[in-house]
């Protein structure tokens, strides 16, 4: 009897727990300031796949950016009053949602779903 009980216990517990871990950010809350500089805001979520190649994607383009564009991600899962205050902001629905806003702070573009590496390298030489 004992055995029954530790073992459906497991079968709730494993994916409750695998749960809280997929869908928690290590990462700090997300500030967007303004620094004078272009920015990217990246809506995501840690379990969606087309976000999980956008993540690679940035991965692999950022590094040439990254004293020229501030890139901000926003785990949408995260619930807390910043995360919700800028997703009705940019009025987001699906993710990943990337915001690209000049250096004034106007947005120029808005990408849903996942772009090629490429497509979204012309989109950050367009950024001033």
């Amino acid at each position: 009897m004992k055995k029954n009980v530790i073992i459906i216990a497991l079968i709730f517990a494993i994916p409750l727990l695998a749960y809280m871990l997929l869908t928690t950010s290590n990462s700090t809350t997300a500030q967007i300031a303004q620094t004078g500089k272009p920015q990217v805001i990246k809506f995501t979520s840690a379990m969606c796949l087309d976000c999980q190649t956008m993540n690679k994607v940035f991965e692999d383009i950022m590094p040439k950016y990254e004293d020229k564009i501030t890139l901000t991600e926003i785990h949408v899962q995260d619930k807390n009053s910043f995360n919700d205050e800028q997703i009705k902001k940019y009025n987001v629905t699906l993710v990943p949602t990337i915001i690209l806003l000049n250096s004034k702070g106007a947005q120029v573009k808005r990408i849903e779903g996942a772009v090629s590496e490429e497509e979204m390298d012309k989109c950050l030489q367009e950024l001033e």
